[in-house]
C-alpha cells in the first residue's frame, strides 16, 4: 500500500508539472498578445533562398523580427532601412529577445548547431516561446527537439514548406506542420504572413515525414520529364511543342508548370538548388529505409541527382538536371540556342524528322574515342531447355560512342548475342552486359559494335570517367 501510495504521488507530481508548464505557456501568450499589448517580436534565423523573402513578408506584414545569418552582412543588408527589423550577433540573443523564433537552415547539421551549438537557440530559450523550423530534416532529429525544448516549457514545430523561391517571395507557400495543435494555433498568424495555406499534419515528426515522401514525388517528376524531353529531343520534335502537349495532358505536373520556360531557355537560375533536392531524397530514401518501404524509383532519381552534383550542377537549379540528359545523347533539349558552356552537342532537336530517322548513320559518324583497353569477355550460348554453355574470350576496347562500345576479337560472335564485359581490375567498374549489333571483319579479325544494357546511372558515369582518363593518359 505504501508503495501503491508513492507511485500515486509520483504521478500527482507529474501531472502538477504538466500543467504548470501548459499554464506558464499559457498565461505568457496571454500577456502578450491579448487586448493589444504589444505585436510579438519574431525571431528568423536563415535568411538564403527561401528565407530571405519569408523574413521580408514579416517585416513587411507589421512584425518586428530580429535577425540572424552565418554571414551578418545578409541580415545587415535586409535589415537597411527597416526600423522594425534588427539583427542579432548570435542565435542565443534572438532566442533572449523573441517570442517566436522561425529557422530555415540548409541540412540536418546547421539545424544542430544553431540550436544546440556554442550561443545557440538553447541558451536563450524562455518558458512560453514556440520556435518552429521551417528546414527540411530528418524527421528523428525534429522529434528531438521537441523532446528537448518541452524540457525548458517551450514548444516546437517541424514545419517545413512546399513552393520554391517564387513562393516564398510571393508570400504563397504551404506549411505542413508537425507538433502540438495548440502550439500551431498560438502561431498561425506567423506562418500565414508568409504562406496561403497552414496543416498540421500530426505529432513532432509529422511535418518533416509529409515533406520527405513530398519531396520525393517533386525529384521523381523532374526527372521523368527531363528524360521524357530527352527521348522526344533525340528523336528530332520540337522541344517547345513536345512540353506544350506533356503540360496539357496526364502528365501534367506542378514542376513543369513552373520550370518549363526555364528548361526551354537554358536558365537554371536558382530557385531550388540541385544540391538541396539531392539531400532531400537522401533523407528521403533513409527515411524509407527506416520503415523498411521498397523505394525503386526514389533510388532511380537519386542517383541522378547524384551524377548531376558530381557534373558540377549543385549549386544550379534542380531543372538543371536536363543538362545530364544533354550531355548523354549530345542533343539540345532546350528550345534556344546552347550557351557556349552547356553540355555537349551533336546536333539540336529542331532539326527535321528526316535527320533523326538517320540516326544509326549519324552515331556511326559521331567523334570516336580511339582506345586499346583489354579485356575479358563472357560469351553464353543456348545448348537445350535448361542449359547453357560458355567460355571467356580474349577482347580489346576498340573505341567508344555515345551509345555503347566497340571491341576487337580474334573470337567468331554473332549478331544479337548477348556478352558480358569485364574490365581491367584497376577500373573498378563491375562487369557489364552488352549485345551485339554489329559485326565487322577487320584483317583477320572481327570488330563487334556492343550497345550497353541495363546499365544504372552511377555505373554509366564511372565508366565515362575511367575511359576518359584512358583517353586522355
Amino acid at each position: 500500500m505504501q508503495a501503491n501510495r508513492s507511485l500515486r504521488g509520483r504521478a500527482a507530481s507529474v501531472q502538477r508539472s504538466e500543467r504548470s508548464g501548459k499554464m506558464e505557456r499559457e498565461n505568457h501568450f496571454f500577456a502578450n498578445n491579448v487586448g493589444g499589448a504589444r505585436m510579438r517580436v519574431i525571431g528568423f534565423i536563415g535568411l538564403g533562398t527561401m528565407g530571405s523573402p519569408m523574413a521580408l513578408n514579416l517585416l513587411n506584414k507589421g512584425y518586428e523580427v530580429v535577425l540572424y545569418n552565418r554571414t551578418r552582412s545578409v541580415a545587415e543588408t535586409l535589415a537597411a532601412g527597416r526600423p522594425s527589423a534588427s539583427v542579432a550577433a548570435s542565435p542565443k540573443e534572438v532566442a533572449r529577445e523573441a517570442d517566436v523564433v522561425v529557422t530555415m537552415l540548409g541540412d540536418d547539421a546547421a539545424v544542430e548547431s544553431i540550436y544546440y551549438g556554442a550561443n545557440g537557440l538553447f541558451g536563450g530559450l524562455r518558458a512560453g516561446m514556440t520556435l518552429v523550423d521551417c528546414s527540411t530534416v530528418s524527421p528523428e532529429l525534429s522529434r528531438r527537439l521537441a523532446a528537448d525544448m518541452e524540457e525548458h516549457l517551450t514548444d516546437f514545430l517541424d514545419a517545413p514548406v512546399t513552393g520554391s523561391k517564387p513562393a516564398a517571395e510571393s508570400g504563397t507557400l504551404l506549411f505542413m506542420v508537425g507538433g502540438r495543435e495548440e502550439a500551431l494555433d498560438g502561431v498561425r498568424d506567423v506562418l500565414s504572413a508568409m504562406g496561403r495555406a497552414v496543416v498540421h499534419m500530426g505529432p513532432s515528426g509529422a511535418g518533416s515525414q509529409t515533406k520527405l515522401a513530398h519531396n520525393a514525388i517533386v525529384g521523381i517528376n523532374g526527372a521523368a520529364v527531363a528524360e521524357g524531353l530527352a527521348l522526344a529531343a533525340k528523336a528530332g520534335v520540337d522541344p517547345a511543342k513536345f512540353l506544350d502537349v506533356v503540360g496539357s495532358g496526364g502528365a501534367a505536373s506542378r514542376f513543369l508548370e513552373l520550370k518549363k520556360d526555364k528548361l526551354l531557355a537554358g536558365d537554371f537560375s536558382n530557385q531550388f538548388s540541385l544540391k538541396f533536392m539531392l539531400k532531400d531524397l537522401k533523407l528521403a530514401s533513409a527515411f524509407a529505409d527506416e520503415l523498411q518501404v521498397p523505394t525503386p524509383v526514389l533510388s532511380a532519381a537519386k542517383e541522378l541527382f547524384q551524377i548531376g552534383e558530381s557534373r558540377g550542377l549543385g549549386e544550379l537549379d534542380f531543372s538543371s538536371i536536363a543538362r545530364v540528359f544533354e550531355e548523354w545523347i549530345r542533343v539540345s533539349v532546350r528550345g534556344a540556342s546552347v550557351p557556349a558552356d552547356a553540355a555537349p552537342v551533336e546536333r539540336t532537336a529542331r532539326q527535321e524528322p528526316a535527320a533523326a530517322a538517320g540516326k544509326s548513320d549519324d552515331r556511326r559518324r559521331a567523334p570516336r574515342v580511339a582506345l586499346n583497353i583489354p579485356l575479358h569477355i563472357s560469351v553464353y550460348q543456348w545448348e537445350q531447355e535448361g542449359s547453357f554453355s560458355g567460355q571467356q574470350i580474349e577482347a580489346t576496347l576498340y573505341d567508344l560512342s555515345e551509345s555503347g562500345l566497340q571491341v576487337r576479337s580474334s573470337f567468331p560472335l554473332a549478331v544479337d548475342m548477348f556478352v558480358v564485359i569485364h574490365f581491367p581490375q584497376e577500373a573498378d567498374l563491375p562487369p557489364i552486359t552488352g549485345k551485339i549489333i554489329r559485326v565487322v571483319p577487320d584483317r583477320g579479325a572481327f570488330r563487334y559494335g556492343c550497345m550497353l544494357s541495363g546499365l544504372p546511372p552511377f555505373v554509366r558515369l564511372q565508366l565515362e570517367e575511367y575511359l576518359q582518363g584512358k583517353a586522355t593518359s
